[in-house]
Parts: C-alpha cells; sequence; structure tokens
C-alpha cells in the first residue's frame, strides 16, 4: 500500500477513471466546478484502483430505488440532521475498482485503502473550509461492508464522528437474507442496522 497515492478528481480525470456511479457528466462537471472534486481517487502508479465519492449535503435528498441507486448514500430519510449548507456528504467506496464495471480486484481490498481515502478526503474537506461532513455507516460485518461499499460506524467515530441516530434499513435485510451475507442464526435486524455519523470540522 506504500507505493499508492491519493489526490482529489478533477475535470481532467472525467475520460480516464470510472465515473459509472457519479451520475450523469454534466452533473459531474457541476459537482466539481461547486465542490472543487467529486471524489478522492487512489492509484497504483498510473493505474485507478480505488474512489471515495462525495456530494453536498442536501437534508431532503432521496434514493429512487433505495439501495440500488448512488443517491442512497445521501440518503437519510427521516433521521436526516440539520447541517450547514457547506457540508459534504460521503457516498461509495469502489476499492479495486480497475475500470468503469461492478468487477472489483480483490488484491486491493481489505488493506486499508478505504481508510486512507477517508483520512484524505477528511484532510482535504477540512483544508478546504468545509463546515462538516456526513456519512451512512455500514454494519460492520466484512461480507456486507464490502457488498455495499461502505465504513462501520467504528471507522468514522475513531476519526472523530457522532453516530448520531441507527435504524434497520428493511431492503438491505432482504438482501442480506437472500444473498447469504452472514451465517445463519445472526439476527438479521442487527445485521442491517445502518445509521448516520456526522463530523464537525474546527
Amino acid at each position: 500500500m506504500d507505493t499508492l497515492t491519493y489526490r482529489p478528481m478533477i475535470l481532467a480525470d472525467l475520460d480516464t477513471v470510472p465515473v459509472g456511479c457519479h451520475g450523469a457528466r454534466d452533473a459531474i462537471v457541476k459537482r466539481i466546478g461547486d465542490l472543487g472534486a467529486a471524489a478522492i481517487l487512489a492509484f497504483d502508479g498510473e493505474k485507478h484502483v480505488a474512489q471515495l465519492q462525495f456530494r453536498r449535503y442536501q437534508r431532503t435528498l432521496r434514493s429512487p430505488d433505495g439501495l440500488w441507486d448512488p443517491l442512497y448514500w445521501g440518503d437519510f430519510g427521516l433521521h436526516a440532521p440539520s447541517l450547514p449548507y457547506d457540508t459534504l456528504s460521503v457516498f461509495c467506496y469502489h476499492v479495486g475498482q480497475l475500470e468503469d464495471s461492478e468487477a472489483r480486484d480483490a488484491s486491493y481490498q481489505g488493506r486499508g485503502i478505504g481508510l486512507a481515502l477517508l483520512d484524505y478526503f477528511l484532510q482535504w474537506a477540512s483544508d478546504g473550509g468545509y463546515s462538516a461532513a456526513i456519512a451512512k455507516c455500514t454494519p460492520s460485518a466484512r461480507s456486507i461492508m464490502s457488498f455495499m461499499g461502505g465504513q462501520p460506524s467504528e471507522a468514522y467515530v475513531e476519526r472523530g464522528f457522532a453516530l448520531t441516530e441507527s435504524w434497520v434499513d428493511s431492503q438491505l435485510r432482504d438482501v442480506i437474507q437472500e444473498k447469504k451475507l452472514v451465517p445463519e442464526g445472526v439476527d438479521l435486524d442487527d445485521a442491517a442496522r445502518v445509521g448516520c455519523c456526522v463530523k464537525l470540522f474546527d
């Protein structure tokens, strides 16, 4: 992992790194113009290997297809807190993504790259004068984290976030059961508990 480098995603990256989950191209261009970047990217040499996407927080944002739409990460429903306009919302982590597809190179997973992306993002956001960051945390089971492309509450709390609320995601519960992401006997409500984590920058 020592050979990896990290940096913000800028306009010049649009034709060279995966952008499939970012939405329409004009929306990405607008986001970069507004925020200064649309993701934090990780490279192994010249090869893109991971990214952490983010957007401006919108309290009323709703995903049109729940878990199956990228807007899921910014949809906190009735649990959405009131936060300053210049708050950034952490979206999904794509670790091991070498091309614009759902395929992932497992050799890049489990090496702390997701956390390194998060650390870089938080420093970048703080240096950029943003007031806060918000993230939807995943259950802590590794199989569910990997499926969702997120981080558990512990990762955020260790970095100064407060877990403000948690709730059972019924759609995720069904997926966990259908895909058998946890062993038999595990409480599915516990396994499908997600939450809202908020960090205020000094």
